[in-house]
């Protein structure tokens, strides 16, 4: 396991080893998978939406503290904009406090409504926005730190689609909280261009469904693994719900109702339902639902464990540290002299 090459805000704020958060992947984000980012140096978010059963969601939350053996994890509370659809997340943090989770992720719609209870439990929140705006105002609610994601990243990138680049240095200058940086990462020298940036690390969800502790069947992976950065949709952009998806048969049905013109929400129904998704997952038909998948994809060229992706990311930060060291103008001064 790569020792602490880094200190930041984020390795600080949240004693991980390395400054990478692995965010809440939908239907996939389980004990499993999280305990693995745990114990590779990262930290993850099981995502409290993909068990909607409370006693589930508990046993899941005991079985992730067993596999960390007792080290702290996080959970992802995905506020969504549906009538009705948040009224579960009482419970869930209910059970989530009862756990001793204190490390929270929220996204979505900012977590105004939740800030108080998680901290007058003592929780540290980091909320994940798609938009520089978003993240000023939410800093000002009073959330510890910020994921400020661009416009390459899997599932909603927001309406302005802002790249990486350009939002991700944005961030680091105008932000005050620390901040992760998302959207296309997928490799160290990324890392090291965001800590570059003057960020304190960066957050990674479609560089991670290829790990192997990620239960999804090994096709969907395996189609992962086959994808390039140009093998991605946006689509939903005419509902102002934009949404970037692996290029599929649903995300082509799904565009060819936009190009139509079609506005009517009852007729995307059939094709963007949550629950496809996870069906896909489970039997490996990867043309099923609009599954998230980032432009990150491009460097998920294998399955593989956490731990290698996360060992093999710091590495490759520290290789592209070094190639920006030796262009120095003065790196070879005292030599010469």
């Amino acid at each position: 396991m790569t020792p602490a090459l880094y200190k930041t805000r984020l390795t600080e704020l949240f004693g991980i080893r390395h400054p990478v958060l692995c965010g809440g992947l939908m239907w996939l984000s389980d004990a499993a998978y999280v305990a693995a980012a745990v114990n590779a140096g990262a930290l993850g978010f099981m995502t409290a939406r993909s068990f909607p059963d409370p006693r589930d969601f508990r046993d899941e939350l005991r079985r992730c503290r067993e596999l960390t053996d007792g080290r702290p994890f996080g959970v992802n509370l995905y506020l969504s904009q549906q009538p009705g659809a948040n009224d579960m997340l009482a419970g869930h943090i209910d059970i989530l406090l009862e756990q001793g989770v204190r490390f929270i992720e929220t996204a979505g719609l900012p977590p105004k409504d939740l800030l108080p209870r998680l901290k007058d439990a003592g929780c540290t929140v980091v909320h994940k926005v798609s938009a520089l705006r978003h993240a000023l105002s939410a800093q000002k609610l009073g959330v510890d730190a910020l994921s400020v994601v661009g416009m390459e990243c899997g599932g909603h990138p927001g309406v302005y689609l802002i790249g990486t680049m350009v939002q991700g240095l944005l961030a680091a200058q105008q932000l005050t909280l620390p901040v992760a940086i998302g959207g296309g990462i997928g490799h160290g020298a990324q890392l090291a261009a965001a800590l570059a940036f003057g960020a304190d690390g960066v957050v990674m969800g479609t560089r991670m469904t290829v790990a192997k502790e990620i239960w999804a069947h090994p096709a969907y992976k395996e189609r992962v693994v086959a994808a390039g950065e140009t093998e991605t949709q946006l689509v939903l952009q005419s509902l102002r719900n934009t949404y970037r998806a692996l290029d599929n048969e649903t995300a082509r049905s799904v565009a060819a109702l936009e190009a139509e013109g079609v506005t009517d929400h009852e007729r995307y129904s059939p094709h963007v339902a949550g629950t496809l998704q996870k069906e896909a997952y489970t039997s490996g038909d990867w043309n099923k639902g609009l599954l998230s998948l980032g432009q990150a994809a491009a460097f998920a060229t294998a399955l593989e464990p956490v731990e290698a992706i996360v060992d093999r990311m710091m590495a490759e930060a520290q290789a592209a540290q070094a190639s920006l060291n030796a262009k120095s103008a003065t790196s070879g001064a005292t030599a010469a002299e």
